[in-house]
């Protein structure tokens, strides 16, 4: 889907200039930000925000997180959470679902923004799907959307792994595929465990044959010889003789 044409007209009318940008499939803003090679801090992403006082866009660096505390103190309303899908879908039917614009004054809906996106001099925001972004002044935005501007946002930490993590991990991955996909490897592996462990029978024989030598008590020393003692007590009808 190209650049919507409610936006694309509206930006027209007012003789915005602006750039459009197309990059492979993305959903998320750091995914975009990536495929653009645009920082965290310039992508703007939107949020659809509800509360009591109705519902609100709020937009903030795609590398940020919303501070709820802070937003709803910034809108001075007693209460703000996220919107649902469907009120997204039925906000902006005219977009894809997560790709509106920073524009939410084209829907009638008010726009705050985070203070730290006004200090830069571009800004680049979804445009209606998921493939594409404009890229404008960020004088602009302000001159046509009227947002509030308020800091509500906080930095999002990513730890990055390494390159050399990242190839031992894909080839720890690799393997363990190929060794699940082999036919007969978990047999194998259970007749290997299974050749390791002792068995009753074999363990038992090396401990009887060491205490056959130590006490020669056990059954592996051979039978006993019982030795046959004569008595020198004569019965009484050989002393009668």
């Amino acid at each position: 889907m190209p650049i919507s044409p409610k936006l694309e007209q509206f930006l027209r009318q007012h003789g915005v200039k602006y750039a459009v940008q197309r990059h492979p499939l993305a959903y998320t803003a750091q995914e975009i930000a990536a495929s653009q090679h645009v920082s965290g801090k310039q992508l703007a992403k939107c949020v659809l925000i509800k509360t009591d006082l109705g519902l609100h866009l709020a937009v903030l660096p795609a590398a940020s997180r919303i501070d709820f505390k802070r937003l709803q103190a910034a809108l001075r309303a007693t209460r703000a959470s996220l919107a649902k899908e469907t009120d997204v879908e039925r906000t902006f039917p005219d977009v894809e679902a997560g790709a509106m614009s920073v524009f939410g004054n084209l829907y009638g809906i008010p726009v705050i923004v985070e203070q730290s996106l006004s200090t830069g001099g571009q800004i680049v925001c979804n445009a209606g799907s998921h493939t594409e972004t404009i890229n404008l002044r960020y004088a602009d935005f302000a001159a046509l959307a009227a947002p509030k501007v308020a800091a509500f946002a906080q930095i999002v930490v990513v730890k990055k792994m390494s390159k050399q993590a990242r190839r031992a991990a894909k080839k720890a991955a690799k393997a363990k595929k190929g060794a699940a996909q082999k036919p007969g490897a978990a047999k194998a592996k259970q007749g290997a465990a299974k050749a390791r462990r002792p068995t009753a029978k074999t363990s038992a024989r090396p401990k009887a044959t060491a205490n056959a030598h130590a006490s020669g008590s056990a059954k592996n020393a051979g039978p006993k010889k019982v030795a046959t003692v004569k008595s020198s007590r004569k019965s009484p009808a050989a002393r009668r003789r």
